[in-house]
């Protein structure tokens, strides 16, 4: 549906929120950015990456969506990763071809967030642009939290700016954007 012309790649390599390495701090930020939110029910956390999701329910916080691959830095997670990424949580499987964002794994995205429990999204492919789909699908006072190589995990507010901005960014992609941000609605 959308894939990443060469020209956008280097606005992937800034990161969109504040990096942290201390998955506690991280965890910190995400409640506070909940608690402005202002209605108290705080809002969901979804996790794009095999090693963020693992650093997260390490530090007992399972993401209520996490997008993963099997894969860092386009390498096979450890054994260690792995074992801590199976569990009971339901598992929609998704293709997802490198460098694009499939009709697919937007689907995906919506489902996992409608569905009001904690849901993995399995990507055959490559799930590293998914976190500007998270950004839009997900509702005011969210985290979408993904990681930054070699630096740490990037805590992402879901706000009317953030969500701006990704909307912004999926826009500029090659396809058809309207019918993109249509099915993340």
């Amino acid at each position: 549906m959308l894939r990443l012309p060469e020209d956008l790649r280097a606005a992937f390599r800034e990161p969109l929120g504040r990096v942290y390495e201390d998955p506690a701090t991280l965890l910190r930020a995400v409640e506070s950015a909940s608690d402005e939110h202002g209605d108290g029910a705080g809002g969901p956390l979804v996790a794009v990456g095999d090693v963020v999701t693992y650093h997260l329910r390490r530090a007992d916080r399972d993401p209520d969506v996490a997008v993963i691959d099997g894969k860092t830095k386009r390498r096979e997670v450890t054994d260690e990763v792995r074992a801590t990424l199976e569990g009971d949580n339901p598992r929609i499987e998704v293709e997802n071809p490198p460098a694009t964002l499939s009709a697919e794994l937007l689907r995906a995205l919506r489902e996992a967030l409608d569905s009001g429990e904690p849901t993995v999204i399995l990507v055959e492919g490559e799930e590293d642009l998914a976190t500007l789909p998270a950004i839009v699908a997900a509702p005011r006072g969210a985290s979408v939290v993904y990681g930054q190589p070699d630096e740490g995990m990037v805590h992402v507010p879901v706000t009317d700016e953030t969500v701006a901005e990704a909307r912004e960014l999926l826009s500029r992609m090659d396809g058809d954007a309207d019918a993109a941000l249509d099915l993340l609605a």
